[in-house]
């Protein structure tokens, strides 16, 4: 029994990472179609805005709830006012653009903190007993969290006017100008939003995964998977296949270790990429949002 609920916590666990750092990129891919490749790199710069902050003597739970997603949202808006803003439309020309912005954060990092050492936290709340078994505390934290970011972020687009306004001015841009929205506003709002999320995903996770300047590409592979293994609608599409994906690759872990784990991650998107191309909320509930 402990062995079992032990495994679950860990299942549970690995199905929130992916949600975790995927909720960003499908808002960002999922509502505005831009393929943002520096992705994992909003989610690096939240774990080291977490590192330099706690390291000048910032609490740990300011930095990670606060201080990153504020200063990674921040950056996107930035970005977007800089650089994506002139792409709308125009899929291969963002794709190259982030490309190069991927690169160039990475550079910056690079040269600021080094390359080769991974700067490390330790995590918080320590372990919790479970019998003969133990599992981390904060792991479990984050659990939590995720579901709770889950239900705000579906709170402020289905229930405020932020989110109506935001849901369709991204379905039919030309009518919601005609009604006097500023589009351009909206945009740059969603960008920062998604880019503050990533930017939140990656201060909570600092302390699990470290940080280097090179770990975006961990982060981003997965969350790509995720967005479109889950298909068109953001909230149910990221949730169903972190749960999906998440699941596979938690059981697999498990039995096998995890580099066989992350192989049947992505041998189970293939699948069921060749089997729903629309991905899961594509095929099975189309009006969920």
């Amino acid at each position: 029994m402990d062995l079992t609920l032990s495994l679950i916590l860990q299942i549970f666990y690995v199905i929130a990472n992916l949600a975790l750092i995927s909720l960003g990129l499908a808002i960002i891919f999922g509502m505005m179609r831009v393929i943002n490749l520096a992705h994992g790199e909003f989610l690096m710069l939240g774990g080291y805005t977490v590192v330099v902050a706690t390291n000048n003597g910032v609490n740990l739970w300011f930095a990670m709830l606060v201080l990153a997603p504020v200063v990674v949202g921040a950056i996107g808006v930035v970005v977007e006012r800089l650089l994506i803003r002139w792409l709308y439309g125009r899929m291969i020309d963002t794709l190259l653009a982030t490309w190069g912005l991927s690169l160039f954060f990475i550079g910056i990092i690079t040269t600021i903190f080094g390359a080769s050492t991974s700067t490390t936290i330790s995590p918080p709340l320590g372990v919790v007993s479970i019998g003969e078994y133990t599992s981390s505390g904060y792991e479990m934290l984050l659990i939590g969290i995720t579901a709770g970011l889950l239900v705000a972020v579906y709170l402020v687009l289905k229930y405020t006017a932020l989110g109506l306004v935001a849901r369709g001015t991204m379905q039919n841009p030309d009518m919601a100008a005609a009604l006097g929205v500023s589009t351009s506003r909206i945009y740059m709002i969603t960008f920062g939003l998604g880019a503050a999320i990533s930017g939140f995903a990656g201060g909570l996770l600092a302390p699990v995964t470290g940080v280097l300047p090179t770990i975006g590409a961990i982060y981003i592979a997965k969350a790509f998977i995720t967005v479109i293994s889950g298909g068109a609608s953001i909230l149910a599409g990221t949730a169903s296949a972190s749960i999906l994906l998440g699941g596979i690759n938690g059981v697999v872990t498990f039995l096998t270790g995890p580099t066989l784990g992350e192989v049947a991650l992505l041998a189970a998107a293939i699948i069921l990429l060749r089997f729903m191309p629309t991905g899961i909320t594509g095929r099975l509930f189309r009006k969920s949002q």
